[in-house]
């Protein structure tokens, strides 16, 4: 009897740290739980709580060494399980910190991930030299693809930059989709179709 109570009490452990393994990770926290939840564990992990609207809960802090990034944990209001997690970093004015911003987080990724699974970086409209008028203007209109993405067996991250509406700004944004939770989010919303 004590042998099965110890075979028991080992597959339970063993169920639950392999269940915590199946997800994604942010800030060392994996990508599941409600939204409630997640907020609470991304609170303690330092950041600051703004507010939720429509299944997304908005907190703000550093990350990844830039500080005053905005954090968005996304969830589906008919499925309260968190499957993605963006960050925006800070504003830039000028094409050349924008682009620093971009690559260095990339490098800091693909030195943590390996080689990206796909990449893009290119401005879809002439915009002659880089000059940073004429870059950030083809930001804020759209003109551009630029993202690099890393595939894992647990998600995907994906780093792009986000225009502004005004032309005269732009930032990185960094995506986390968990994988296991992507499916559940799309499982409930097959339902509804």
């Amino acid at each position: 009897m004590k042998k099965l109570v110890f075979f028991l009490t080992c597959f339970v452990i063993a169920g639950t740290a392999f269940s915590q393994q199946n997800h994604l990770k942010f800030k060392g926290v994996p990508i599941d739980g409600t939204l409630q939840s997640y907020t609470n564990a991304m609170k303690q992990a330092g950041f600051s709580y703004e507010g939720s609207q429509d299944g997304v809960s908005i907190l703000s802090g550093d990350f990844a060494g830039y500080k005053g990034c905005v954090i968005g944990v996304s969830t589906l209001k008919n499925c309260d399980v968190v499957s993605r997690i963006s960050v925006l970093f800070p504003e830039r004015e000028t094409w050349a910190s924008l682009l620093n911003d971009y690559e260095t987080l990339k490098a800091m990724l693909t030195e943590k991930y390996g080689k990206p699974s796909d990449s893009k970086e290119e401005f879809t409209g002439y915009i002659g030299d880089y000059h940073n008028g004429l870059v950030m203007n083809a930001l804020s209109e759209g003109k551009y693809v630029w993202y690099t993405t890393f595939t894992t067996e647990l998600g995907d991250i994906e780093l792009t930059l986000v225009g502004s509406d005004y032309g005269s700004k732009g930032m990185v944004c960094l995506r986390y989709s968990d994988k296991a939770n992507s499916e559940k989010v799309r499982s409930a919303a097959m339902d509804d179709l």
